[in-house]
């Protein structure tokens, strides 16, 4: 039994997506990240980081959100989300998870957070400089997609395009969100067709987006 600790739409929300996927048998243990419940003695024992998501595996705290979906599509190969280590899709998936991680999500961080790298008198700077960033990221995956899609891996969908959409989602409210690119906008409506992606937004409690 694996036990989750989420907090609605947050990073959390690409795991707790694949654990429905996968017909995993799961726990959600809610945290309150605006009362601040990531900083507390008890979650930092767990997660080091105070961020979400945890999952406990076995009585054994994992976390970073792009090693835990790893985890599970490769643990739970029926699903179909990861290619085999022999695959030759396999290189592409790597690529296309650690770029998601490395150079896709950190800059969300800089756009809800501006105060972090630069203090709140500069926070109007530093998403001026990050949008173009983000929006440079949405032409090179916009454009992968036109021309080897319609998922990350052409024709096989895999833990990537789950992780993908959640990055997606997070845009919903910028100037310019990744619906606006029409390869990504076809992708996101591909993703919330899945059955699980109501069940999913049916237990976090979410609405926009839908």
């Amino acid at each position: 039994m694996y036990s989750l600790y989420y907090s609605p739409g947050a990073a959390s929300m690409v795991v707790h997506w694949l654990l429905i996927e996968l017909g995993v048998p799961h726990e959600l243990r809610l945290v309150d990240t605006k009362a601040g419940e990531q900083k507390s003695p008890e979650y930092l024992a767990l997660n080091p980081n105070g961020v979400v998501p945890t999952l406990v595996d076995d009585g054994v705290p994992r976390f970073e959100c792009s090693a835990l979906a790893m985890l599970l599509a490769d643990r739970h190969a029926q699903g179909g989300f990861a290619p085999a280590p022999d695959s030759p899709l396999r290189p592409q998936y790597l690529q296309w998870m650690f770029h998601l991680a490395n150079a896709v999500q950190p800059l969300f961080r800089i756009w809800w957070y501006p105060h972090e790298p630069a203090g709140a008198a500069n926070e109007a700077l530093v998403r001026e400089a990050v949008r173009p960033r983000i929006e440079a990221a949405w032409d090179r995956l916009d454009a992968h997609l036109g021309a080897h899609g319609p998922y990350l891996l052409g024709d096989h969908v895999s833990a990537a395009d789950f992780y993908l959409a959640m990055l997606m989602r997070w845009s919903r409210n910028m100037p310019q969100p990744a619906t606006t690119w029409p390869h990504l906008a076809a992708l996101a409506q591909r993703m919330k067709a899945r059955p699980s992606f109501a069940t999913l937004y049916a237990r976090e409690g979410l609405s926009e987006w839908a």
